[in-house]
């Protein structure tokens, strides 16, 4: 039985903070279409607004340049969809139609630029270092006139490592394309504002800041070539067709609100946890491997290889202590292949195999990260001893 119920999968998604839990429940009776000209609908788009306001004020942006969306992914199809439209609205395709991102995108970034090359978009991939820094130099060397956007993520879901956006977007510009950043692993956790980064797109999601889910939000800086993925109505200044989720919006709103409040004090707190963990597991457990940038990277994000371990096994061994900890991205749990981002950092498919991501958070404490280094030793110890004994019975079984 275990002793102590911890999470330590942030990353993944959070749990709704209790100023969220209670501005929804108290928005719950609020059923009005937003749409509708009578008071109830007045009452739900009024309360849309000023969701609308906080998010915006949260970034940097202008109002009318935040759109509400389904989902981070959602945002993220949205602004590399532009690509393949045909309409005179969005980016002329014929001229500039090749995007660069990196190999260490979200999955859906990935995998909807592979979707987008089967159309006729060229996609070109950036190289990372160990630390999953992209090489500006590389990036240069890409750049041309047939280059219409640039996506690279701001911080890594899987080993929080940090881009430097505003170099990236300056060079951007300077070549004529556009710059979207996924932000969803950094807004909230680090100061962000449209302004000073210069990008033109940028994707936020509400469960990633103890918001609810099934909400999101994309920037998308004004006079930027634009136009619907989602078609069919005029919500969302005829952006984002579909009936607004009211609630959801309403607690993302409050969610951000929230993130303006405590965000400052707690990058520090999860830091100081973040270093305790990471010199606990140095002095505790041998053969191990850091992943992601050392200073460059979310306070909130420790990313562990341990040799001769299997990380489901780590995993499965914590959650009975316990502990929620993952392997990685929550969007590719249950694959059996080695993180790409891991791969793409340097790491062989073996140790990737053996990685854990532990993602810390509001709620996060010292007792609780002593409790981890308490209880991780002896089952990386247990797993690596099934290991070697399997290894020898298989081997005196064949030498038999």
């Amino acid at each position: 039985m275990a002793d102590m119920k911890v999470y330590f999968d942030h990353n993944a998604t959070t749990p709704l903070h209790p100023e969220v839990k209670k501005e929804m429940i108290a928005g719950m009776e609020m059923f009005g279409n937003p749409s509708s000209m009578h008071a109830y609908g007045r009452e739900a788009r009024a309360n849309i607004e000023d969701a609308r306001r906080k998010v915006a004020d949260f970034i940097g942006a202008k109002e009318n340049e935040i759109i509400f969306v389904g989902s981070g992914s959602e945002a993220n199809n949205t602004v590399l969809s532009l690509f393949v439209c045909s309409s005179s609205q969005c980016i002329p395709g014929s001229r500039r139609g090749t995007i660069i991102t990196t190999k260490i995108e979200h999955p859906c970034v990935l995998e909807t630029s592979e979707c987008l090359a089967h159309q006729g978009v060229r996609v070109k991939y950036l190289n990372v270092d160990r630390y999953g820094k992209i090489d500006l130099d590389q990036l240069a060397g890409m750049l041309g006139d047939d280059v219409g956007l640039v996506s690279v993520m701001m911080a890594n879901n899987e080993i929080g490592t940090l881009q430097d956006i505003d170099a990236i977007t300056k060079m951007v510009h300077e070549s004529g394309a556009y710059m979207h950043t996924d932000a969803v692993q950094a807004v909230g956790k680090v100061p962000v504002d449209v302004r000073k980064l210069g990008v033109d797109f940028l994707t936020i999601s509400a469960h990633k800041i103890y918001g609810p889910k099934g909400v999101g939000a994309l920037f998308v800086k004004q006079g930027i070539p634009y136009c619907p993925l989602i078609r069919g109505g005029h919500q969302e200044r005829g952006r984002r067709a579909g009936t607004e989720n009211t609630l959801g919006i309403l607690g993302m709103g409050r969610a951000v609100e929230m993130r303006m409040i405590e965000m400052p004090e707690e990058e520090e707190r999860l830091l100081l946890l973040k270093q305790a963990l990471r010199k606990g597991i140095e002095e505790s457990i041998d053969d191990i491997y850091f992943n992601g940038h050392p200073t460059d990277a979310l306070a909130s994000t420790l990313n562990v290889s341990f040799t001769g371990v299997e990380g489901e096994a780590i995993l499965l061994y914590l959650d009975l202590e316990g502990i929620a900890v993952s392997t990685g991205s929550a969007c590719a749990s249950g694959s059996l292949d080695p993180s790409h981002v891991l791969l793409a950092t340097g790491v062989d498919a073996e140790l990737a195999h053996g990685s854990i991501r532990f993602s810390m958070g509001r709620e996060t404490s010292m007792q609780e990260v002593e409790y981890l280094l308490n209880v991780l030793p002896p089952i990386i110890k247990r797993i690596r001893n099934m290991s070697t004994a399997y290894i020898k019975g298989g081997l005196h079984a064949t030498s038999r």
